[in-house]
């Protein structure tokens, strides 16, 4: 059941977000020509994608729960891309969006880009950060110290 729920999450967050949404706006606004730059979209798509999966697929296994946080995971999920950045699923999806402006080029989808980061930051910032260092206590504070937020550090 909680694959199921986390399937449904899947489709329901991510999915608006980084597919939805952007396509939607492709619809209207100014538009730029990316040039060669445009091939950058099919790598940015493919690993946010890879990512989105295996971080959900992490939450399963590992956390025991769903990246909802109505069914949060049970234990602290620190393993895959969560060693070397403590928000793969943002991350990656800001990499997807940013893959659909360079595909597409049209600037509404930047400025989309930007709005959805500081929507992440803030969301991080003042729900998810104070609610992990309750829930996880000493190991939440360990990894904070550990792993940047936004920056992966590959070591």
């Amino acid at each position: 059941m909680t694959a199921l729920r986390s399937l449904l999450f899947l489709i329901l967050a991510p999915g608006i977000v980084a597919g939805y949404i952007p396509l939607a706006l492709l619809r209207n606004g100014a538009q730029l020509e990316t040039g060669i730059f445009a091939y950058l979209a099919f790598p940015l798509w493919l690993i946010g994608a890879v990512i989105v999966l295996w971080s959900f697929w992490n939450f399963l296994i590992e956390g025991r729960g769903t990246p909802a946080p109505i069914d949060p995971p049970k234990e602290l999920v620190a393993t895959g891309f969560y060693r070397y950045v403590r928000n793969p699923m943002y991350v990656s999806v800001l990499a997807i969006i940013i893959g659909h402006f360079l595909w597409f080029g049209y600037w509404n989808l930047l400025i989309y880009a930007a709005i959805v980061f500081v929507a992440f930051h803030a969301f991080v910032m003042y729900y998810e950060e104070p609610t992990l260092k309750r829930k996880f206590g000493a190991a939440y504070e360990d990894y904070l110290r550990k792993v940047p937020r936004w920056i992966p550090r590959f070591r």
